[in-house]
This record gives structure tokens, C-alpha cells and sequence, in this order.
């Protein structure tokens, strides 16, 4: 079976992608048992195509970081498990301490998918200590940037100020010297999640309690600590959020839908949030007073909490956004395949081309994976590109798997190409499947491996 051809130059057709959004202040708690409705996974058709999940407070005890350090933190590993099935990957992590930042795409986003940069933030304790701040994940989808934040900021009615000057301290950290990506302010689109620990001002215990139990929130809009700063900071003013119609997600009796019955009876409020800002757009023409035609537009489908989970003293809070776009980059710059059946009894082939200007390197590998890979190490078998190709010519290219390197399974696989330059994976196959043959040599020892 030939490679295919690089496609002809046409004129990208617009696409929309869902992303789910979940932040979720997890205070040292381990997953519960079933995140189904957090993930959407109860409702039909919704067709998503990322997740993007930030949580606050993760165990960070000296055991529970060597643990996640040498292996897999449960809530990852656990997210892992449940979406792996439905075909999304992990495309990213970063952790600072409590905090941790996962982004999942589906395997067929993964060429127009490539990670520029991860970072954590700290901004406790004079700015050295991670218990507060944020993580980062800045990247291109399509082409276009975008950066996604999730930070923990000061707790406290008091700390209003306090909590105004981390948000600015932590925008002002994500930048990007030395690499060729533009200042945040000018990416694509912001997302910026959290536990923020604004608090609802002024209003008394009874009246904001009563106001919850009848479900007048507005009431309580007008004195919530957020929408005051952003009436007055017009950068603040540039993130939208969805409006608030869902209880109050702090503060919480664990294990319970009762708000705080301590001693301290903390007073309710919204804390965790999701906020968004598009790039500024160009200004309408005069003469026409039209704005032109948007190629990336960004829209709300929901913005709730999530009261059925009781194993913190936060609610969990999802939104779930349409992303239209007229993609930047609509060939991935490789396009690979399958030489023919797969069987266990001959060397395989892979052909592949790749677009002219694209950066390879004697560290690019291919990755056989089992439909159904939860990151981009998780490969069956790999080989590295330069050292197994056989052919070149004309932009084809082909490299060869040893028998001993096939699995002796049955199922379907995918072939990844993962740029070493690029750190990202740049191509994939269709899924297709090996006949198993009748015998296999034992894997070659001593052979480093890739690791992202």
C-alpha cells in the first residue's frame, strides 16, 4: 500500500472543536469512583474533542510526591483509565506541588496539536513556595496559540488586594524569552481556571445563606469580589466568564451538601471559576462599520457546578466550550502508513512523506500503540527513524520494524511520529490491525528508548 500523497494546497474548511473544562479544588482527596458526570460522559451525542482539567490542593505530602514522582498520580492515572477507551491521549501535564494542569485531545487532533511550552508559577511564601500560584500549558492547535492557566490564589475575605496582585504576578511571569512565541496577551485565546478564593463582600452569613436557599443568586452577584475587580481593572475586564447561576461552590462540611457547620461558619462563595479572553479582534472598517469575518471565535455551551461530589469542601465546576476555526495548518507534516498487511512472519515497512520545510531530526521515532494509548509513552514498540529507514527519495521515506519488535496481539494499532524538534507528535496512521504468525524472537536488550 503506497503512501498517500501530499494533499493539494486548498482553502481550509472552518471546523469546531468542544473543550470541557473542569476545575476542581480537591483538597488532598483521592478520585472518587465515578467522575462520569464531571466528564459528561452521561450525555449523548456531546461529541467532545479536549478535555482540559485543573485541580487544587492535590496530597502533596513527602510520600504522596515521591510516589507521583517515580509513577503516575492516582487523579491522572485515574482520568487516564476513563478516557484512554473513548480515544482521548494525555497531550500534557504540569505540576507545582498541589497543583496539577492535564490536557487530553483526541488521537486525531494530535498532528495539529504541538506543546511550545509548560510552567509553574509559585507566588506563596514571597513568590519561592508552590502551595499558591500557577501552571501553564502554552501551545499551538491548528495553528493557532493558546495558553491555559490553572492557578490557586490567596484564601481569605481579607486578601482581596492580595489575590488581584498574584492574578497580575502570575500574567506577567508567562512569558516566553529567548523561544518564538508572542507574549500571552497576544495568543489566540486564554484560558484561566482555579480556585481564585474570591469571596462575596459585605452581605452577612443569613442573607447570603437565604439567598443560595431560594436560588436568587443574582442578589448576590453585585458584591462578589471578581465582578467588583473586573468593573475597575480593564485588563481584568478583557476575561469573560459565563454567568453565575449555580450555588456558591465553597465552603463545604466533606462528604456532605451542607455548607460550613464549624465554628468558623465561613460564609459561602464562589471561589472556583473559569475565564476565557480572546486576542482583540481588528477594528471595524470605517467606511463599512463591519468588523471582518472572525477566524476564531470561542462560545459558552455551559458553565455549572457539580453538587454530587462530596469528597472535598469545594464543588467541582465544568464549562464546556465551541471553538470555530479556519485551521492555520490543515496537513500534518507527516503523513504515514502501513506498507501493506501487517503479519508477525516479515520485516514491516512504514512509508511516509513529509512537507518540505519540516524539521527533522536523527531523534525523530515512530511508535506502534494499541488504539486506545493513554500518553505518548505508552508505545507497544518503536523505531528510531534515521537509524531503521531503508529508502529515501522524493520526500517518501521508508523505515522497517524487526518481527521482534511487533507484538504477538491481536487489535487495532496506530503508528505515531513523534518530532524530536517539534516535541510533539506530527503524524499518525489509521488505525489498522497485525495477524499474529506463528513464532517471535525475544525483544533486543540494552536499546535506550524514547521518553518524553
Amino acid at each position: 500500500m503506497a503512501a498517500e500523497s501530499p494533499r493539494k494546497t486548498t482553502e481550509p474548511r472552518s471546523k469546531t472543536l468542544s473543550i470541557h473544562v473542569v476545575t476542581w479544588n480537591v483538597a488532598s482527596a483521592a478520585p472518587p469512583l465515578d467522575l462520569s458526570d464531571l466528564l459528561q460522559l452521561n450525555k449523548d451525542n456531546l461529541n467532545l474533542d479536549m478535555y482540559v482539567i485543573g485541580l487544587q490542593e492535590m496530597n502533596c505530602g513527602i510520600m504522596s510526591l515521591l510516589s507521583d514522582t517515580a509513577f503516575e498520580d492516582p487523579w491522572s492515572s485515574f482520568f487516564m483509565d476513563v478516557l484512554s477507551p473513548l480515544s482521548f491521549v494525555k497531550v500534557s501535564s504540569v505540576r507545582m506541588q498541589g497543583l496539577l494542569l492535564l490536557f487530553f485531545a483526541k488521537h486525531q487532533h494530535l498532528p495539529f496539536v504541538q506543546i511550545l511550552s509548560t510552567k509553574s508559577t509559585p507566588t506563596g511564601l514571597f513568590g519561592y513556595w508552590g502551595n499558591k500560584g500557577g501552571v501553564n500549558i502554552c501551545l499551538k492547535l491548528y495553528g493557532y496559540y493558546i495558553s491555559i492557566v490553572n492557578c490557586h490564589l490567596p484564601p481569605h475575605m481579607a486578601n482581596n488586594d492580595q489575590r488581584l496582585e498574584h492574578f497580575d504576578r502570575i500574567l506577567e511571569m508567562q512569558n516566553f524569552e529567548g523561544q518564538d512565541i508572542p507574549n500571552i496577551l497576544d495568543h489566540d485565546l486564554i484560558l484561566w481556571f482555579g480556585d481564585m478564593n474570591f469571596r462575596i463582600d459585605d452581605f452577612g452569613l443569613h442573607f447570603v445563606r437565604e439567598s443560595i436557599k431560594n436560588r436568587r443568586y443574582s442578589d448576590l452577584w453585585e458584591k462578589d469580589q471578581l465582578s467588583i475587580a473586573k468593573r475597575h481593572d480593564p485588563l481584568l475586564r478583557e476575561f469573560q466568564e459565563g454567568p453565575l447561576l449555580f450555588p456558591p461552590t465553597y465552603k463545604f462540611d466533606k462528604n456532605s451538601n451542607n455548607y460550613d457547620t464549624s465554628e468558623k461558619k465561613r460564609k459561602p462563595a464562589w471561589t472556583d471559576r473559569i475565564l476565557w479572553r480572546l486576542k482583540r479582534q481588528p477594528q471595524a472598517n470605517p467606511q463599512t462599520q463591519r468588523p471582518p469575518a472572525p477566524n476564531f471565535f470561542l462560545s459558552l455551551r455551559s458553565y455549572v457546578s457539580h453538587m454530587m461530589y462530596c469528597v472535598s469542601d469545594h464543588k467541582p465546576v465544568t464549562s464546556t466550550f465551541d471553538l470555530e476555526l479556519k485551521p492555520l495548518v490543515s496537513t500534518p507534516p507527516i503523513t504515514l502508513m502501513p506498507e501493506g498487511l501487517w503479519t508477525m512472519e516479515n520485516v514491516m515497512l512504514i512509508s511516509y512523506s513529509l512537507t518540505p520545510d519540516f524539521p527533522s531530526s536523527p531523534w525523530d521515532w515512530i511508535g506502534l500503540y494499541k488504539v486506545g494509548l493513554r500518553h505518548i509513552n505508552d508505545y507497544v514498540s518503536y523505531v528510531w527513524v534515521r537509524d531503521n529507514q531503508v529508502s529515501f527519495s522524493d520526500g517518501l521515506s521508508q523505515v522497517y520494524f524487526n518481527i521482534s519488535d511487533i507484538p504477538e496481539t491481536e487489535g487495532q494499532f496506530l503508528l505515531c511520529y513523534y518530532s524530536n524538534n517539534l516535541h510533539s507528535v506530527v503524524g499518525i496512521s489509521k488505525p489498522f490491525k497485525i495477524q499474529p504468525g506463528s513464532s517471535l524472537a525475544e525483544d533486543p536488550l540494552g536499546e535506550s528508548q524514547p521518553h518524553i
